[in-house]
C-alpha cells in the first residue's frame, strides 16, 4: 500500500539525505552531527544515539534513532530496512550495543520476529514524524496494513544489560 502523497524520500527534501535506501554524503554528515548532539542529551527524549561495533573495522559507529514505546518496552526500528548499516552491525554483534543520552549504557538489542512487528511499527510511526515517510503505509493506517510490510523493517527491543 502506497501513500497518496507520493514518495517524499525520492521527491521531497528527504531526497537530499537518502537515495536508494542509503544515506547520501549530506545524510551521513547530518546523521553524525545529530548523533553527537543526541549523545549529549540535547535532543528530545524520543531520540537516542546507538553505538555498535562495526562488523568490518570493530570501531564504534554512532547512529541517531527514534525510540518507540510499546507495552512497557522500548524499541528501535530500521526505517531503511535490512540493508541499514546499523542493523547489520547489531546482528554481527549479536545484539551487544551502547545507548547514549548524556552517558553511555550497555544494552542488548533483541530482534523481534516479523509476525510481531506490526503494532510496534505503528507505534514507531506515531513518534518518528520524519522517519515515517520511509514506510510505504500511512502512519494512521490500521495495524493490518503494517502486517503486510513488517518483514521488510527490522525491529529491536532494547533490553538493559545487568
Amino acid at each position: 500500500m502506497r501513500t497518496s502523497r507520493g514518495n517524499p524520500v525520492q521527491s521531497g527534501y528527504l531526497r537530499f539525505f537518502y537515495r536508494d535506501g542509503r544515506p547520501t554524503r549530506l545524510g551521513k554528515v547530518w546523521n553524525g552531527l545529530l548523533a553527537w548532539i543526541s549523545g549529549l542529551g540535547l535532543t528530545p527524549a524520543v531520540l537516542l544515539t546507538l553505538q555498535v561495533k562495526s562488523r568490518s573495522s570493530s570501531r564504534l559507529r554512532s547512529t541517531v534513532l527514534v525510540v518507540a514505546g510499546y507495552k512497557g518496552h522500548h524499541y528501535l526500528v530500521s526505517m531503511l530496512g535490512d540493508s541499514s548499516e546499523w542493523v547489520q552491525n547489531v546482528r554481527a554483534a549479536r545484539g551487544a550495543a551502547l545507548i547514549k543520552r548524556g552517558r553511555s549504557r550497555p544494552v542488548l538489542l533483541t530482534e523481534i520476529p516479523s509476525e510481531q512487528r506490526a503494532p510496534i511499527l505503528k507505534a514507531w510511526c506515531q513518534v518518528a514524524t520524519s522517519g515515517r515517510h520511509h514506510l510505504p503505509v500511512p502512519h494512521d493506517a490500521p495495524v493490518s496494513a503494517f502486517e503486510a510490510i513488517a518483514a521488510d523493517y527490522p525491529v529491536f527491543r532494547i533490553d538493559p544489560v545487568a
